[in-house]
């Protein structure tokens, strides 16, 4: 990667040096070479370490880069085809769905998973909920992090003395959901940033780009568990196959 001063252009300079590194990258680097440092790039293109870090970081969300910790910035593989359709979020607990239960607790739900177990039911804002924590691997991979939003009232017949919390009190839970008919699911898909437990999980630093997959799985009597998954966007390419239909939503940013 020769030094480059960048011409004047009538798109943002950030965007101009993104597209001008992603050439390099094809030709002057291996998948899981390490970049240079922000100070020598900076010099090399001539700009600005802030112009250089929204650059790098437009890459990172388009897969093209990784930060690694204790490594640097990195060139990424290609992209991992990550099917989300029904065979992956069907009931969960299912042998063939690919989720390792990790945990289990009880804890108050975020104000938006409260919105989504009230929808076609009677669900109090200030009501517990079992909450189980699963990780998804693909080829030995950990490409998604999952959080089950479950109701009491979905699992009455939960022993209360069974392990209070870990894995076998993860499977409990999923046990006892596979007692329910299920009626359906719906699913949305956003853009988010990691948190600090599903950085750590998926391998990530805090503030990544992940993918949020959350799906409501209701029954007659109403919303009987929420999923919330966070897949990596850096590595991950979702394919819905027979899910369905997305619905693309646009809300109007508050003035």
């Amino acid at each position: 990667m020769g030094t480059t001063q960048l011409e004047t252009v009538p798109e943002p300079k950030y965007w101009h040096l993104k597209t001008v590194l992603s050439e390099a990258l094809d030709q002057d680097f291996a998948v899981g070479e390490v970049l240079p440092n922000e100070r020598e790039l900076a010099a090399r293109f001539g700009v600005a370490r802030a112009t250089l870090r929204q650059a790098l970081e437009q890459l990172e969300l388009e897969g093209r880069l990784q930060r690694r910790r204790g490594v640097g910035t990195t060139v990424a593989p290609p992209r991992v085809g990550v099917a989300v359709g029904s065979a992956q979020h069907s009931w969960p607990g299912e042998a063939v769905d690919g989720w390792e239960p990790q945990d289990a607790s009880e804890s108050l739900p975020p104000a938006a998973v409260v919105k989504l177990l009230g929808a076609g039911g009677a669900f109090a804002a200030d009501q517990p909920v079992h909450t189980v924590r699963r990780i998804r691997m693909t080829n030995g991979q950990a490409v998604a992090a999952e959080l089950l939003y479950v109701p009491a009232a979905s699992v009455p017949g939960l022993p209360a003395i069974e392990a209070p919390s870990g894995p076998a009190r993860a499977r409990a839970v999923l046990r006892e959901l596979q007692r329910l008919v299920l009626d359906g699911q719906d699913r949305s898909v956003e853009l988010g940033s990691a948190r600090a437990d599903d950085a750590k999980e998926l391998d990530r630093l805090p503030g990544a780009p992940v993918l949020l997959v959350t799906t409501r799985y209701f029954t007659a009597a109403g919303t009987a568990a929420v999923s919330v998954a966070t897949y990596r966007a850096d590595t991950c390419r979702l394919t819905f196959g027979d899910s369905g239909g997305v619905e693309i939503t646009h809300e109007p940013v508050a003035s």
